[in-house]
């Protein structure tokens, strides 16, 4: 009897200190929502201990958000040139999926508290874009958003920070270079103090990038500072500053060099950059700085797990491992990855229901995209490198080729720039040369809708792409050379397109290439012998424009013919005369 009390006893006092124990943690839990109080770490061990019973449990997911958060914390605040290969490791070791919003807010506010180290955090952003992109774009994503409010606001301190460290992620090949300049010609478009201040600090951080990659918008950028200077209308002291920034691209930025040393850690094969535009719509995801209670949350911790051994190359004895294994890996890892990232970003859930762009923004980015490349490069070999680096969906090869006829078509004079980029992509690739065939046909068959510069302008560019045997000759066969099926327009294009031909081939080679038997049969309609009308109006017109060397077919045909018609009336005659 004695021992069925003590055992009754003891259960009870078992179940009460049980409850003792969850209350304690209610209130340490209730406790971190407000700022927290210090516990004693035998004694928060102990209580986590306790709530790891049940890891499904909101309490213990909080628990762990909090420990997720200071631990980013303290690894950011601690980071430097010294430590920085041995901290990159640590942070991978979090969870930085389930953390990037708390990463993204603990590095930008480090780096707005400690300008001087903002190369230090821009090539730890760049570190972890090449396994983690989407952490890297949310950094560069919340700066440009931060950049805005804060212009608008007139907050010069935030604006000049977040400039800082967008320019170290240029350096970094994290963000493109579009963003710079867009962010220069928008501050050097209205000119105040304050907007010229942060220009020019802005500059001489990327400057150096900028030289070096865009010569021809860099130098662009320095003509406006110029104006700005001779207009006068800003403070002597930012004045000085200008003459100052001047003076510090006279010294090649020798105190402000790309990516400074020790920071060069990513190589350019592995460098992932981002083309986020300053005007666009940015999804800034303020939702992940907060906990979220998650049903999945040991599933997904057991995927960065996986992921995690990816990066660090954990579990790995066999470091000759076959390349498929490799490959099998990788893309296991990138399946878990973008897993996670539908788990916590509603954005992506979206992705993967397949919500598509149907306003046409995508493309107008793309072609914006492809305007500035063609416009800062220094030569044609510059040009087409740098556009060999968008990246196109499958069909979107035509558009960019339209683009750089329409950027030729928009000089005041024809520049062999473009026939020399439009030639090096066709030589590049079949689909390249697929893809200005095409354009020749449509352009041909549009060519009304434009001024007579244009016109002329495209016109030369088919011209250099025929002369250089870019593209094949059949593709005249467009052409109808006849009174009914060509215009004013198409009259001068043809005129434009085959003297540019002429000058660059000579008229003796150009007659020889026209005998080619293919050729002749593919431009039969544009030395039309079915119908004399017709004939005689392709002899005028060629004629007329100087080549008349192409008509030497034609006028036989015309001379055969009437030889015959002219026997034929003489018949006639003869007949009607016997019968008389």
């Amino acid at each position: 009897m004695a021992a069925v009390e003590l055992d009754k006893t003891a259960k009870q006092d078992s179940a009460q200190e049980q409850a003792d124990k969850q209350a304690e943690f209610q209130k340490l839990i209730s406790n971190s929502r407000s700022g927290g109080v210090y516990v004693p770490p035998a004694r928060l061990r102990a209580m986590q201990a306790a709530a790891a019973t049940d890891k499904s449990s909101q309490e213990y997911q909080r628990l762990s958000w909090d420990a997720l958060r200071k631990s980013i914390t303290g690894i950011v605040n601690r980071v430097n040139i010294a430590n920085i290969k041995q901290v990159v490791p640590e942070l991978f070791s979090e969870n930085l999926i389930r953390g990037r919003g708390l990463f993204a807010r603990s590095v930008m506010k480090a780096q707005a508290s400690s300008l001087p180290f903002t190369p230090v955090f821009a090539a730890l952003v760049a570190i972890i874009n090449t396994k983690l992109p989407q952490v890297g774009e949310l950094v560069l994503t919340r700066l440009i958003s931060q950049f805005r409010r804060a212009f608008k606001r007139n907050d010069k301190t935030v604006c000049h920070s977040s400039t800082t460290f967008i320019a170290h992620l240029v350096n970094q090949a994290v963000a493109h270079e579009i963003i710079a300049l867009e962010t220069l010609i928008f501050l050097l478009e209205r000119p105040t103090d304050d907007s010229i201040e942060i220009a020019v600090g802005f500059m001489r951080e990327v400057g150096a990038f900028l030289a070096e990659n865009s010569p021809k918008a860099n130098a662009l950028v320095f003509d406006r500072f110029r104006d700005v200077l001779n207009e006068g209308t800003i403070s002597h002291r930012v004045q000085y500053m200008i003459e100052v920034l001047m003076q510090v691209r006279k010294d090649k930025y020798k105190d402000n060099p790309v990516i400074p040393d020790g920071l060069d850690l990513v190589e350019e094969e592995e460098q992932i950059t981002h083309h986020i535009r300053l005007e666009e719509e940015l999804q800034v995801q303020e939702g992940l700085n907060i906990f979220k209670f998650d049903p999945n949350y040991a599933e997904n911790e057991e995927k960065y797990k996986a992921i995690k051994a990816e990066i660090l190359g954990e579990g790995s004895d066999d470091e000759s491992g076959s390349e498929e294994s490799s490959e099998e890996e990788e893309e296991e890892g990138m399946r878990l990855f973008h897993s996670l990232c539908h788990n916590f970003d509603p954005s992506a859930a979206e992705e993967q229901d397949g919500i598509l762009d149907q306003t046409g923004m995508n493309l107008v980015n793309l072609r914006r995209m492809i305007y500035l490349t063609i416009m800062n490069a220094l030569n044609y070999e510059e040009a087409v490198h740098k556009l060999l680096k968008i990246q196109l969906k499958e069909g979107e090869e035509i558009e960019l080729i339209n683009m750089i006829i329409e950027c030729c078509s928009q000089e005041r004079s024809y520049s062999t720039f473009y026939g020399l980029v439009g030639e090096r992509f066709s030589r590049l690739n079949r689909v390249w040369m697929e893809c200005i065939e095409q354009a020749f046909d449509n352009y041909y068959h549009t060519v009304h809708r434009y001024e007579t510069n244009r016109l002329r302008n495209i016109a030369r560019f088919f011209g250099h792409m025929f002369a250089n045997d870019a593209i094949s000759w059949v593709n005249l066969g467009c052409i109808k050379m006849n009174e009914d099926d060509t215009t004013s327009s198409s009259r001068i294009f043809v005129k434009i397109m085959m003297q540019e031909v002429m000058e660059s081939m000579g008229l003796k080679a150009l007659a020889e290439r026209f005998k080619d038997e293919e050729i002749k049969v593919a431009c039969k309609d544009m030395f039309p012998m079915d119908n004399p009308k017709n004939t005689r109006f392709s002899i005028n017109y060629f004629t007329s424009i100087g080549l008349g060397i192409l008509t030497e077919d034609m006028r036989e045909y015309l001379k055969v013919g009437f030889t015959a018609v002219s026997r034929v009336s003489r018949s006639l005659r003869r007949c009607r005369m016997l019968r008389v």
